[in-house]
Order: C-alpha cells, then structure tokens, then sequence
C-alpha cells in the first residue's frame, strides 16, 4: 500500500468548497432504543449529517447537479450508553447510471456493524483528513471517499486511488481511537481491511471487473447490446483468478453481496451455453450463496 505522499498531500489540500460530490440521503432508525427517547435529538443529528456529507467538497473536481454520485446511509442505533454517545450500525449503498438508459446501476452495498460515536446537539461537525477528531466524522468521511474512490473506479481504470489512499489516512488516523473497526488485528472484515484490499494489488482483478463490467459493458449495453453482454461476461470471468488467489476474501464478499442480483437479472435473459458459463463462474466465486445463482439457469428452462 504505497503511496506517493506529495500527491497525496495535494489531493487532501485541494479539498476546497467549490463542488458537492454527493447526492446522499440519510436516515437514523432510532426504533430499537427503550424508554423515553429525546426524537428532536435524531432529528437533528439527521439533519445534521446530511448537511455535513452533502455540503462538504469531498474533491477538488466540478460536479453539476446530475453528475453528484446517489448513495444512501442508514444508521441504526442498537445502544445509547449515555447522553452522547451511541453505538450500532452503519449501511451504505450507493449507484451510479447507465449509459443511455433510466437504469441505476449498484457499485456499493455494504453493512459495518461496528459503529459507536458520541454527538452533541448543533454541536459542529468537524473532519480533519490530517488528523482524527471523531468517530463518527471520520467513519462518515472513510465512506465518502470509499463511494467516490468506487464511483470513479467504473469510469477509469483505477480511477478511485487517490480517493481510497485518503480513507487510507483515515484509518491511519484512527490507530490510537478507542472505538472499533479500524484496526487490523479486530476482525478481517472491517475499516481498516476494506481500503487495505482496495489497494492491494493482489485483489486487482476486482477493480479491473468494476471497470470493464460498467464502462465497457454496461454503458454500451444501449446501443451495442452484444458487444456490452461480451464485455460484461469477460469481466465476470476474470473474477475467478481473484478466488483462486484469495478464496473467500472480505474484498470479493462485498462485491458478490452488491453486483449478485444484476448479474442474475443481465443473464436470465441470456444464450443457454452463455447461462451455463456465468452460473459456473458465480457458484465459484460466491460458494455462500451458490443456489441463488441458479434462477439464471431456471428461466432458461421456461423459455
């Protein structure tokens, strides 16, 4: 995970208020606490986050109004340990379009279960990415850049680093926190591995699927559907050198979890030889979840 530490310093310090990146939604389910609950409090934290992710210049890059990346965050609290400070979960999803079409096209779904921060009413949100102030700005601002860094990833090849080399800091960051999900020795599916595979070239293939699956696939699915159909089985075929190398990896898990239904919904329409090919390649690379594979190769027995 090296970096080139002046480029990097550049990008961080070109973050400047000049564009919005981020079309986000936020929502706080707040259902599972007990007793009296402070609903003004939710309310505004909610407010408040979103203003914080939607109204930050993640970028030093111009973003009109329909180019600002959709996502969605939902935070559920589980525990309020005292006044200001919680603990649950975060979800984030995130799409991007399809050229030519209405289509929205997932690129991030993933649930962190790891997720306790304190907040102070109208107290200011604040983000450092040289320095950590606090658990749930720097957990929101590792996604931001996470969404960006993948968002980017499907227009260029490797577009994303220099987003994914700022979650990098992020956690770097985080080393001395108290709370949970930045460090490697945790779990192997946190913060910290996340960004750690996203940079890792022995996972690769896995950017390189994002980048042929949307832009060489996708995108032309419009206008030369074969030519799109090919590209996209051909992106899904490399998945497998990725398996093999690291079968069972956090990196492929979150990638099976957010592309699986499309991948069944492009290919349930597909040649027999063409199903049987991709049903093969998804039992391998997504064995936890094989037999949902199997409605592409049950449609093509009705037809």
């Amino acid at each position: 995970m090296k970096k080139t530490l002046i480029f990097l310093a550049l990008v961080m310090f070109s973050v400047i208020m000049t564009a919005q990146e981020l079309d986000c939604r936020i929502q706080i389910n707040y259902s599972k606490l007990q007793g009296t609950t402070n609903e003004k409090l939710f309310q505004t934290m909610q407010q408040e986050l979103y203003e914080f992710i939607n109204n930050t210049a993640w970028t030093n890059h111009v973003y009109s109004k329909d180019e600002r990346i959709e996502c969605n965050i939902f935070i559920t609290i589980e525990e309020q340990i005292s006044s200001d400070e919680f603990k649950g979960k975060i979800q984030i999803n995130s799409s991007r379009p399809v050229y030519g079409t209405s289509y929205m096209s997932p690129i991030l779904n993933h649930l962190d279960n790891n997720f306790q921060f304190k907040y102070v009413e109208f107290e200011p949100l604040e983000f450092n990415p040289n320095t950590f102030t606090s658990n749930l700005t720097s957990v929101l601002a590792y996604y931001c850049y996470i969404i960006i860094g993948m968002d980017y990833d499907t227009f260029s090849s490797n577009g994303g680093t220099p987003y994914f080399q700022i979650a990098e800091k992020i956690v770097q960051n985080a080393q001395a926190s108290s709370e949970a999900g930045w460090k490697a020795f945790e779990n192997l599916k946190n913060r910290y591995w996340l960004v750690e595979n996203l940079l890792n070239d022995q996972y690769s293939g896995l950017r390189d699927f994002m980048y042929v699956y949307h832009r060489q696939g996708l995108d032309k699915m419009a206008e030369k559907p074969t030519e799109g159909r090919a590209s996209i089985e051909q992106a899904i075929e490399n998945l497998k050198d990725v398996q093999r190398r690291k079968p069972g990896s956090f990196l492929m898990s979150i990638f099976t979890t957010t592309k699986g239904d499309e991948i069944i919904n492009i290919f349930s329409e597909g040649f027999p030889d063409e199903k049987s090919r991709i049903y093969n390649i998804m039992k391998e690379v997504d064995p936890a979840n094989s037999s949902k594979y199997e409605k592409i190769m049950k449609d093509s027995s009705s037809e």
